[in-house]
């Protein structure tokens, strides 16, 4: 009889076993200790083995862990869509709860194209995105992104989304600079509204910050309100793509609240639950869900475990322990430091050539010459092998892609749980310092 295997993300690898985590750290069955420098996938925004976290599901799962979503609501699925519409200030009132990032997506793209079916626009369907973009992994979610080589393989499947240039300052896709630049990567988005026409698009989705495709790519001061004044101007819908900037991860509770913007569509993910229950959501302001509320009233998408009772109050006791704790608000000055850290160290290596991001969502790249920003070559898989020599150094930091093709690139992320402490910063910054540097003495001996 065939051995039974497990399918890893590298299928003929050999990963560690875990054992547990506790706070910032997590401990493999060896016993080897590792600083969770990413929160897994910029998930675990609280760290590992919160006590009254642990209760609060305990709790629930002996009331009833599972309803279905046509037979029932509950308590703590009612409570959740009411706390996020508070943080949101009361702009975004209806919430549909899912289970991943990439379902919040593929729901805030069915939801965009029938707020106009609704209302008798049926050829509004495109959903216009950008370059180095990544909204998930399913076909639609994926026709949304992009991140080249994650579409690569499924590009007869997928439709033609990605449209305009990412907010990329450091490699700036005009030959140009900001403010002098008068945000040209925004404005391209109206001139292919007026190609397409704008009777076929029904939204433009963006994450406030972009992440895995573009290693914390922040777009500059007026780059959303400019795109939010060219989405009004040809009644296209705006959403953000929250899932990973979402619930306090950049310093405020949305990433859209570092812009003057109010988007019509948020998805929230990873850390609204903060790795403890899978759940996921996409929000919608009031005037998406009139023409659907005065029309059929039916929002269609569904997913069986959509607002199970146990995920929903796990998600309100990560919100609740964020809230009573006030980590959302030690976000940013946390961030602050860790970024000054690694601006000396980018004095003291030659491989740096960016750091950006806000809050606890940084971004390094890595360059060849910082000069020139020339990038590595891609068979020097440099991302990758910094990723593995920070792992055995006990230091697990997020792979991310880079350049101006967003192919031939190297970025990652420095993503901590918001409860680091300043010692355990400093411990963070010299295991990444000693894996940069372990990395840049190997490369010279092959460049």
């Amino acid at each position: 009889m065939p051995q039974s295997r497990l399918i890893k993300p590298l299928l003929d690898q050999e990963y560690p076993m875990i054992s547990h985590g506790k706070g910032i750290y997590l401990y493999d069955q060896n016993g080897k200790r590792y600083i969770d420098g990413s929160s897994g996938a910029v998930t675990a925004s609280i760290g590992h083995g919160v006590d009254e976290i642990i209760e609060a599901m305990n709790e629930q799962a002996k009331k009833v862990a599972f309803v279905y979503r046509s037979q029932f609501t509950s308590e703590p699925a009612e409570q959740l869509a009411d706390t996020l519409c508070r943080l949101s200030d009361g702009h975004l009132p209806w919430t549909f709860f899912v289970n991943s990032g990439t379902e919040a997506t593929e729901t805030a793209m069915k939801m965009a194209i029938q707020h106009w079916q609704e209302q008798g626009r049926g050829t509004k369907t495109k959903i216009l995105s950008r370059w180095m973009s990544y909204h998930g992994i399913t076909v639609g979610a994926l026709s949304m992104s992009g991140h080249p080589l994650r579409r690569m393989r499924f590009v007869p499947l997928l439709e033609e989304y990605p449209s305009i240039s990412p907010p990329y300052c450091y490699r700036c896709p005009h030959k140009s600079s900001y403010p002098s630049c008068q945000l040209a990567c925004a404005s391209e988005l109206e001139r292919v509204i007026k190609r397409i026409g704008a009777q076929y698009i029904a939204a433009f989705i963006a994450e406030p910050i972009v992440g895995a495709a573009g290693g914390a790519l922040t777009p500059p001061d007026g780059y959303y309100e400019k795109i939010q004044e060219i989405c009004e101007k040809h009644d296209v819908l705006f959403i953000m793509d929250e899932v990973m900037t979402g619930n306090g991860r950049t310093g405020t509770h949305f990433g859209y609240q570092h812009w003057n913007v109010k988007p019509d569509i948020v998805t929230l993910g990873k850390g609204l639950s903060a790795g403890y229950s899978p759940i996921a959501a996409t929000l919608a302001s009031q005037k998406v869900i009139d023409p659907i509320l005065s029309g059929t009233k039916v929002v269609m998408s569904g997913h069986t475990f959509s607002g199970n009772p146990l995920s929903a109050a796990v998600s309100m006791a990560v919100l609740s322990y964020l809230e009573r704790h006030k980590l959302v608000d030690q976000v940013e000055e946390k961030g602050k430091r860790l970024k000054q850290k690694l601006k000396r160290l980018q004095g003291e290596t030659s491989m740096i050539g960016d750091i950006r991001g806000k809050g606890l969502l940084i971004g390094v790249e890595l360059v060849q010459n910082t000069l020139t920003k020339q990038p590595f070559e891609r068979h020097l898989n440099v991302m990758s092998r910094l990723v593995e020599k920070a792992q055995r150094n006990g230091l697990l930091i997020y792979p991310a892609a880079a350049g101006e093709d967003g192919i031939d690139g190297d970025a990652v992320i420095l993503s901590p749980p918001f409860i680091i402490s300043d010692d355990e910063m400093d411990e963070l910054f010299n295991l990444f310092s000693l894996s940069i540097k372990e990395l840049e003495h190997e490369l010279k001996g092959e460049i």
